[in-house]
């Protein structure tokens, strides 16, 4: 399962590093972390709303949605995926 987000993860940083004409993740990255980190929370809402209200499969769409900008925003801050594994398995404890 980690090895989806991983491969996200990389993908993501590819693009940051490329910053290709036409990629959705060069654009928003060109906005600055401040613009990346209100699409999470924007996503967050509307994760929300998908479950209290929109059913499974909008709310599927819109979890992805979330992980998605989430970890450009981990890797516009320099945390790794590995980094956050280790987060949550620590607070497992």
């Amino acid at each position: 399962m980690s090895e989806i987000l991983q491969d996200l993860y990389d993908i993501i940083l590819d693009r940051i590093n490329k910053m290709p004409k036409g990629s959705y993740t060069a654009e928003i990255v060109s906005k600055g972390k401040g613009y990346v980190a209100r699409k999470v929370g924007e996503e967050a809402v509307e994760t929300v709303v998908a479950s209290l209200s929109e059913g499974k499969n909008r709310f599927l769409c819109e979890s992805a949605d979330l992980i998605y900008h989430l970890w450009v925003l981990m890797a516009l801050e320099g945390i790794k995926p590995e980094d956050l594994y280790q987060e949550l398995k620590r607070r497992m404890k």
